[in-house]
């Protein structure tokens, strides 16, 4: 039985110090870990050295060093996730996306679906250290948003099938009974916290309503979006290949929702002078099909805005038992994304 307190473990609760995750639980603890080395040694793989390990209430990551040495001849490793049940389809959304889309996903060693646990591979460099260490040019951006697109566009057919796996549904047309479910989670843990005005929060579905109805008319189908594609969330492998992973935020709805977030992380970096130019490299593997560029940016526009919806209802996947505390952040975190609609500033037309 593996010891949480073995000096081969080494734990980063981040700042989540009191926050309960089964990690906690000894025996919970026990079968991952050990769930992990039999997997490995079945692949001919012995971990060694001291294993890393990341506590969060959404998930439980594990970095499990193993003998010899990667492509790149850095010390091997892989990762071990456990998610809570409301993010357990994670684990079977790898394995799928691995058949499905093979060029744009770290392929699982393995995955145990009825529990949520998966072990992937190392995928190597994170965007965002690749961006760090190199000079300030947004057109860095412009390839891993036209191959996210191209993936999003290539899993458009399996859209009911990713449904079946676990994934979320918030469907375009669906998006305002989403929005509703949200605000009643939010005011169930809140109750009477005076930090979020519902009443605010109902004022926006008006608009919601009018945008869904229209991004709906626009006719492009549902797929999936990652929901937090941020610069932490994608490898750079080797030259113009990227990987995407991190699927726990994941829902089926409309796939240009997924801007929101890489949006923010370029406007944030480079100003919102860049952001144009890379919405047109998203969108290029959205033309054809009798869209006009006009429809497509409106369509980017409203997703965009819509794309808060499911960034909301993602801080609701949390482990059971989760202190009100870590609930009620949860909770408010959701409310600050629900707010976002509220924005007055003007959509763009076209």
């Amino acid at each position: 039985m593996h010891d949480d307190n073995d000096t081969s473990v080494v734990i980063d609760r981040g700042q989540y110090e009191n926050s309960k995750t089964p990690w906690d639980q000894e025996s919970w603890r026990g079968a991952l870990l050990n769930w992990a080395d039999r997997e490995l040694a079945a692949r001919g793989l012995r971990a060694t050295g001291r294993r890393g390990v990341r506590l969060r209430p959404w998930s439980v990551l594990v970095r499990i060093p193993v003998e010899g040495a990667d492509a790149a001849g850095r010390p091997a490793a892989v990762w071990l996730k456990a998610s809570p049940p409301a993010g357990a389809f994670e684990a079977p959304l790898a394995a799928a996306l691995a058949r499905w889309v093979p060029e744009y996903v770290l392929e699982p060693l393995a995955v145990d679906a009825d529990r949520g646990w998966f072990l992937l591979p190392d995928g190597g460099e994170l965007f965002r250290q690749i961006l760090d260490r190199g000079p300030a040019d947004p057109r860095a951006w412009e390839e891993p948003l036209r191959q996210y697109a191209t993936m999003q566009r290539a899993l458009v057919p399996y859209a009911k099938d990713l449904e079946q796996l676990g994934v979320p549904s918030a469907r375009t047309t669906a998006l305002p009974q989403v929005f509703d479910r949200t605000v009643e989670f939010i005011g169930s843990v809140l109750k009477e916290n005076t930090a979020v005005d519902p009443a605010r929060l109902q004022a926006v579905r008006p608009r919601l309503l009018n945008w869904s109805a229209e991004l709906a008319d626009l006719g492009i189908e549902d797929s999936l979006d990652h929901s937090d594609l941020h610069d932490g969330q994608l490898f750079n492998p080797e030259p113009g290949r990227f990987t995407f992973f991190d699927w726990g935020d994941a829902a089926v709805s409309h796939p240009f929702c997924s801007f929101l977030v890489p949006a923010g992380d370029i406007v944030e970096r480079y100003g919102p002078e860049s952001l144009p130019r890379l919405r047109d490299a998203y969108l290029e593997p959205w033309t054809g099909n009798g869209r006009s560029t006009k429809e497509l940016h409106r369509a980017l526009a409203l997703a965009e805005r819509l794309g808060a919806i499911s960034r909301a209802v993602s801080w609701g996947r949390l482990f059971p038992g989760a202190s009100d505390e870590t609930r009620a952040a949860g909770a408010t975190a959701s409310a600050r994304w629900l707010l976002k609609l509220s924005s007055e500033e003007p959509l763009p037309t076209g």
